[in-house]
């Protein structure tokens, strides 16, 4: 009874706490209140195995021996992710009425604005990138990248404008954007032929001069229920930076989620890592709940963060119990704030490497605020043939592991890579939009060595290129009588489209082509959001040709599209729009 009433009352001056903290927004308010509101449903492990978890030393951060049963709420979910588990002996979770499924489309109009924070006022860590160059045609006439399925830019900047303040322009990585919203592709058959490619042609929303190549990937379907076996080792930041509600519980509280998606074929590991590193929880079978909840909820944040020890240990449990022909991940939560031992992000990016070609793979969730390294969350993410993601609220956190848990652990293509050779008697010039960290050279291409990205099942890719034709006022004119199409290429086709990947275990890519004819053709209403999406990326950024337009332009694009949207996500876009127009100066 009286552990019963100090839980009580910590819930509760948890939440008054919360409450003086959140003015912000109202929406903010929500989402820090979500962990907190649920661990008010307390329970507790038994004396016995108490004092098990009393046992485990872990310099920097502090377990504590009364572990806390929480709940967590309903909310919106992809429609990929109403898949029937395996029967568990487990109660099932209560189902979500559809007015908690659906998540806020606008945002409080009783939210105060405040003026622009300074990118020197953030306290946050971006990495530097350059606006997407014009190339001519008759000089560059190829364009070769890695494709990129992370999200993470676009969260982090939601939530920078839905606490009243525009975002630094090297928060915002365009394709990022993009890549957040589905848009309806076909899906493949089979694994075997793990995409289908799509192509489309339609005038630039932003200038009549211009048309927008979408260049677009779907990657082939997984139902989570049909998902390998899943050796998951959860790497997790404990140290003081990690101590807010946005951070450490909110991590706890979107583990817990995924843990009771799990059943008696996965496995589950924890390590975390402050001042040093240490494991929790051995490698644990997924039915294990108990066990593992316990384990996660009896953490708590404090100390110095020292990464590079967390992640050599977290790929040393990973080898332990590595399933053949299986997932094998690992998952780093964090803010990215390391401050001692390995810690420079180079270095940091070599010790992954080195593990790469275990068959391991490295995931980033990103949290909090104020002290974020996105920098670090996103490039290691890249080398370690993961994804990265920023984590800002529970429904979010619903959307990436539960939602798109296929996509978000099951590799189905690793490598791939997209280059186009444009047809400079058609296009004089071309910009791709995003992907500025994503450029490889040409030769790169046909090197299976050269790694690229990967893509999970059931993900899409989505790329947009800004051209002008020969025949347009171009920024600079090409001579387009004195210019011969390349190879392949007949007059009317603007490009021709090779795609490279590699099936899982395979070290030979495959090789895809596809001539692009000048042709306005497809869904239009899909480029049409496509380019609005980009256009509000560039305009954040202060990029490309919409560098001067008004926010509202493309608020106006977006909500003029004729898409099925439900579960908000465009509405919401539609919503962060206007707000960047009422916050720009």
């Amino acid at each position: 009874m009286k552990r019963l009433h100090t839980t009580l009352l910590v819930s509760a001056i948890t939440l008054a706490l919360l409450a003086a903290c959140s003015k912000n927004s109202l929406r903010a308010k929500q989402a820090q209140a979500e962990p907190n509101a649920a661990a008010s449903q307390a329970g507790a492990g038994s004396a016995a195995e108490s004092e098990k978890l009393d046992k485990i030393v872990v310099f920097g951060s502090r377990i504590k021996s009364d572990a806390q049963a929480t709940s967590f709420p309903a909310s919106t979910v992809d429609p990929r992710a109403q898949n029937e588990r395996k029967p568990e002996a487990a109660a099932p979770a209560p189902v979500a009425t559809e007015q908690q499924m659906a998540p806020p489309a606008t945002l409080s109009p009783s939210v105060a604005l405040v003026a622009p924070k300074p990118e020197s006022a953030l306290g946050e860590n971006y990495a530097d990138s350059e606006n997407s160059d014009v190339f001519r045609t008759a000089e560059a006439p190829v364009s070769t990248f890695s494709v990129d399925v992370d999200t993470g830019s676009y969260t982090n900047v939601r939530r920078m404008l839905k606490q009243g303040y525009l975002p630094p322009r090297d928060a915002v990585r365009p394709e990022e954007f993009i890549n957040y919203f589905d848009y309806g592709y076909p899906r493949p058959r089979s694994a075997g032929q793990p995409f289908t490619l799509t192509t489309e042609l339609a005038p630039a929303p932003w200038n009549a001069r211009r048309d927008l190549l979408l260049v677009g990937l779907q990657g082939y379907e997984v139902q989570n229920a049909q998902l390998p076996r899943s050796n998951l080792v959860f790497l997790l930041d404990v140290s003081g930076s990690m101590a807010e509600p946005n951070k450490l519980p909110l991590v706890q509280e979107a583990l817990r989620m995924l843990v009771n998606d799990l059943d008696a074929d996965d496995s589950v590991a924890i390590v975390v890592y402050a001042g040093a590193a240490g494991m929790v929880l051995p490698p644990t079978p997924g039915n294990q709940r108990a066990r593992i909840l316990e384990a996660l909820d009896a953490l708590s944040a404090g100390g110095s963060t020292n990464g590079g020890e967390g992640i050599q240990l977290a790929y040393d449990l990973a080898q332990q119990a590595f399933v053949r022909g299986g997932i094998n991940r690992v998952i780093l939560a964090t803010d990215g704030d390391f401050n001692v031992g390995v810690s420079d992000v180079d270095a940091l990016k070599t010790l992954v490497e080195s593990r790469r070609d275990s068959g391991i793979s490295l995931s980033t969730l990103g949290f909090g605020q104020g002290n974020y390294n996105d920098e670090m969350a996103e490039q290691l993410a890249n080398i370690g043939n993961g994804n990265h993601a920023y984590i800002d609220s529970m429904q979010e956190a619903r959307k990436v592991l539960i939602a798109q848990r296929s996509g978000t652990f099951l590799t189905i293509a690793a490598d791939v890579k997209i280059q186009i050779e444009f047809n400079p008697a058609v296009v004089a010039e071309y910009r791709l939009i995003g992907y500025q960290n994503r450029q490889l050279n040409r030769e790169d291409f046909d090197d299976d060595k050269k790694d690229a990205g990967e893509i999970g099942a059931g993900h899409s890719v989505t790329a947009l290129y800004e051209l002008c034709f020969v025949d347009r006022d171009c920024r600079t004119q090409a001579e387009a009588a004195a210019v011969s199409a390349p190879l392949g290429t007949v007059a009317h086709e603007l490009g021709f489209l090779k795609l490279r990947f590699k099936l899982p275990g395979q070290t030979q890519s495959e090789l895809v082509t596809q001539a692009v004819a000048r042709q306005y053709q497809g869904n239009a209403d899909r480029i049409r959001f496509a380019g609005a999406v980009a256009g509000f990326a560039d305009r954040l950024r202060g990029d490309g040709s919409v560098k001067n337009m008004p926010f509202g332009e493309f608020s106006a694009m977006a909500a003029s599209v004729r898409i099925a949207d439900p579960f908000g996500y465009r509405a919401e876009l539609v919503a962060l729009m206007a707000r960047a127009e009422q916050l720009s100066p």
